[in-house]
């Protein structure tokens, strides 16, 4: 008699097709070297995703899985396992009936019986546990989301006060005082992360050091210390940025990566000297966040069909313009993703890499490397790539050696700052690209912005007045709904929470080819355009404001509509 024996994880993965023979073969011979199990190895490696693992690990032991991002966390079931104990045996606590004792519980190995009995300690007696499965970096994040930070930072901060240490003494030299403020920092960047900050601003004035969060574009304070504490978290932040620290009287740049909520996140630092000290400016690169797949980007169908259009062509350069902080990158990376596979070789210079990604070539330049974009997209061109993707174009020889690759049969991407899409010929042609080259060499260009996301939990309808009803067109119907924001306590009583790009994508065809060719005024090749569908921002964002996405006066901000403020 035969039985069916369960296949080795590794093996399981292969029969499935989410790993090749290669990456387990790797991954094996890593794994005397780093002492890890064979799933974890494979997340460590990127050969295979968290959601990947646990969902076959679901399946192979026939236990339920979880997607923490997506579940709804009972606070009842948070209050019986204390902080310290979910993140020692990195365990969540989803939901729990009293009266029929029982604790849903999220774990990221469901044979840790010895977390599960030590969370069963704190419960009332005969009270049932039952296990979900869910990714370790999910756990963590979840874990520091529904714990919370703030108290941690206002335990710091009275270590810091009550006047238990001296503040006025230097890190360097005081052991007591540089662990605190070390802890001070972690907990804020955690902080920030958690609140799906992109920058941290640090800004001394005359008596006291504010602190600012950059939340869905908007600048919010988030605490004000005494700025006794500046000096010593200046050098922890200088120090982890590989920053000069005797310097303070010029600007200095850096970066530095830490595991937070179990993922990797990079910090882009900036300092500038200022008239009360120095002022130190973190960007937050999430990479998990910075890839976001084209079919989740919230497009209209339309704008997907024709995005997906552009990519398909063989070669030329697709544009995307727009303003500092506007998305461009995460949309390339987005397009990028949507070809990368093993049969094409991709290569970028990025001033600096912001988004490491598989099978990429990804070439930092800058004045550290002596390499300019000019440069090299030169040096690329001897390395057969099939796609170029170039940071940015700022100057006639980056546009110059863009344009040629395009014209050597290269698919080329790129950002230009411009205010529109149509906005971007004008601007080419300053730089001093000749029409005649634009012309044929040109796929599309992209404009966009980011709007902020009306909070679905508090949003507030109301019927739009007369002139607020006037920009949907003489189509528009009496009595139009609109929403505004409220806030409540899921959107931090923003009215907001996250956000959303609208866009203008204005692919060239011959017609307009030929009207660029012929140094046609911006008037005849916008005609041109909208009579071919072309749709400009103010459009599609108020598409997004009559969808309930967001309100009318967050579009004012960022689109001019000509509506008085």
């Amino acid at each position: 008699m035969t039985t069916n024996r369960p296949l080795p994880l590794g093996q399981s993965l292969i029969a499935r097709g989410l790993i090749s023979d290669d990456q387990l073969r790797i991954a094996l011979h890593e794994q005397p070297r780093r002492q890890l199990p064979i799933g974890k190895l494979l997340v460590a490696l990127g050969f295979l995703s968290e959601t990947i693992l646990r969902d076959a690990l679901s399946e192979a032991l026939g236990q339920r899985s979880v997607d923490l991002a997506h579940a709804a966390v009972d606070p009842q079931a948070i209050a019986q396992v204390p902080r310290e104990l979910a993140k020692r045996y990195r365990l969540l606590p989803l939901a729990y009936d009293a009266e029929r004792r029982h604790l849903l519980l999220a774990v990221a190995d469901s044979n840790d019986l010895i977390g599960i009995d030590r969370v069963r300690y704190q419960l009332p007696a005969c009270t049932g546990i039952e296990t979900v499965l869910a990714g370790e970096s999910d756990l963590d994040q979840a874990i520091d989301r529904h714990y919370g930070f703030e108290l941690s930072i206002d335990g710091i901060l009275r270590e810091i006060e009550t006047g238990e240490i001296d503040v006025d003494a230097p890190s360097t030299a005081d052991e007591e005082f540089r662990q605190p403020v070390v802890r001070l920092i972690d907990a804020l960047l955690a902080d920030a992360v958690r609140r799906e900050a992109s920058d941290i601003h640090f800004e001394p004035e005359a008596g006291f050091l504010r602190i600012r969060y950059r939340i869905d574009g908007m600048l919010r304070q988030i605490r004000a210390l005494h700025r006794a504490a500046w000096p010593a978290m200046t050098v922890r932040l200088k120090v982890l940025a590989g920053m000069n620290i005797a310097e303070m009287r010029a600007p200095q740049d850096g970066r530095f990566s830490l595991t937070v909520s179990g993922r990797a996140i990079d910090f882009r630092v900036a300092s500038q000297p200022t008239l009360h000290g120095e002022n130190i400016v973190l960007r937050i690169l999430d990479r998990q966040k910075g890839i976001v797949p084209i079919d989740r980007l919230g497009l209209a169908d339309d704008h997907l069909v024709q995005l997906k259009r552009m990519i398909a062509r063989p070669e030329g350069m697709i544009l995307v313009t727009g303003p500092t902080g506007s998305g461009k990158t995460t949309t390339l990376y987005s397009l990028l993703g949507h070809i990368n596979h093993e049969g094409i070789h991709i290569m970028t210079l990025e001033d600096p890499v912001e988004y490491p990604l598989p099978l990429l070539r990804q070439t930092s330049v800058g004045e550290a490397v002596k390499l300019d974009f000019a440069g090299g997209v030169r040096s690329m061109m001897r390395q057969d790539p099939d796609v170029i993707l170039i940071g940015e174009i700022r100057d006639a020889e980056t546009a110059e050696m863009a344009f040629r690759a395009a014209l050597t049969g290269h698919q080329v991407y790129s950002t230009l700052h411009a205010n529109s899409a149509l906005g971007a010929l004008p601007r080419l042609l300053d730089i001093g690209i000749r029409p005649d080259i634009l012309a044929g060499n040109l796929i599309g260009i992209v404009a966009q912005r980011l709007v902020r996301r009306l909070c679905p939990h508090c949003r507030t309808p109301y019927v739009a007045p007369g002139d607020e009803a006037a920009l949907f067109g003489p189509g528009a119907a009496a009595g139009l709904t609109l929403f505004r924001p409220a806030g409540c306590e899921h959107c931090d009583f923003q009215g907001y929470r996250g956000r959303l790009a609208i866009l203008e994508i204005l692919p060239i065809d011959p017609a307009l080819d030929e009207l660029i060719a012929g140094h046609a005024p911006l008037s005849s090749i916008r005609r041109s355009a909208i009579e071919r569908g072309f749709r400009p921002l103010a459009g599609d964002g108020l598409r997004r404001v009559r969808a309930g996405d967001t309100s009318l006066a967050e579009l004012a901000r960022v689109v001019d509509l000509g509506l008085p403020r």
